[in-house]
């Protein structure tokens, strides 16, 4: 059944006009009145600020009338199924040159991340003005969006306005360190990433019971982050962490972080981490 992201109330019964985006996409698929189609309104922010956004899952949903630029729906049942992680994941992430963040955005979200980060860094190909970054952060958001209808997630990750590495880390609360904060790294010494995420929930004071709170991780453009970039990371309260003895790929790296955080041995749940 096709999925909509439909960013306004949605109430069992309603007879609905839906907004611009979920009208086009239902055109674009020639959808005819009478068809069932599914609704979600978790919107981008839910992870940071969860008060503004208490209701998750998805309600069915009949088309009832296509116009030419308008599509009206009646709102059907609510189910509250959700598939996100039992404890969510935000990235940030050295913006990869060319179309490659488009593709991290995409698979970021499918894989259930519950926000990105986007920076420009020391060694950072991808150079943004700052009316070209909020266009990109637009176009980045509508991926995300698209993203979710196709896996299954109802809850939109947020992408955040791009920032120099020095500034995010000059504007992060202090509370912020206290969950898991990760950094992607070559230097000696650099732990696991479920090791590492579960070595600072421990010194938090977490038991492994309740480590479903957020993990940070951070991870940098092409070429890596540089020597003091690192430092200032560390000094923020990040822990050095490695995926293996191989190099990957800025958008590689990030991806496989999220795998290794996420995912699971068996199917059917998320863990807690171990």
């Amino acid at each position: 059944m096709p999925r909509f992201y439909c960013p306004t109330s949605l109430r069992c019964g309603d007879l609905l006009d839906l907004p611009a985006g979920a009208a086009r996409h239902v055109q674009v698929l020639r959808l005819q009145p009478g068809e069932r189609i599914t609704l979600f309104n978790g919107g981008p922010g839910w992870d940071e600020h969860p008060a503004e956004h208490p209701l998750g899952g998805e309600f069915d949903a009949v088309v009832t009338r296509m116009g030419r630029s308008e599509v009206q729906v009646q709102v059907g049942d609510f189910h509250p199924v959700e598939r996100e992680a039992a404890h969510s994941v935000r990235l940030a992430v050295g913006m990869p040159a060319n179309e490659r963040m488009d593709w991290l955005v995409e698979k970021a979200t499918e894989l259930g991340v519950a926000s990105i980060q986007p920076l420009m860094t020391e060694r950072s190909v991808l150079r943004l003005s700052p009316e070209r970054a909020s266009k990109k952060q637009a176009h980045w958001q509508s991926v995300a969006v698209a993203a979710c209808e196709q896996c299954g997630g109802n809850r939109v990750p947020l992408i955040h306005a791009v920032m120099t590495l020095a500034a995010w880390l000059k504007a992060r609360p202090v509370e912020a360190s206290a969950s898991p904060c990760l950094l992607l790294s070559l230097r000696p010494g650099a732990q696991g990433v479920r090791a590492a995420a579960n070595t600072c929930a421990d010194s938090a004071g977490v038991s492994a019971a309740a480590r479903t709170g957020a993990v940070t991780f951070l991870s940098g453009p092409e070429g890596g982050l540089s020597p003091a970039e690192e430092d200032a990371a560390l000094a923020a309260g990040f822990v050095p962490v490695t995926l293996g003895p191989r190099v990957l790929r800025a958008e590689t790296a990030a991806l496989a972080a999220l795998v290794a955080l996420l995912t699971h041995e068996q199917a059917g749940a998320l863990p807690v981490l171990r």
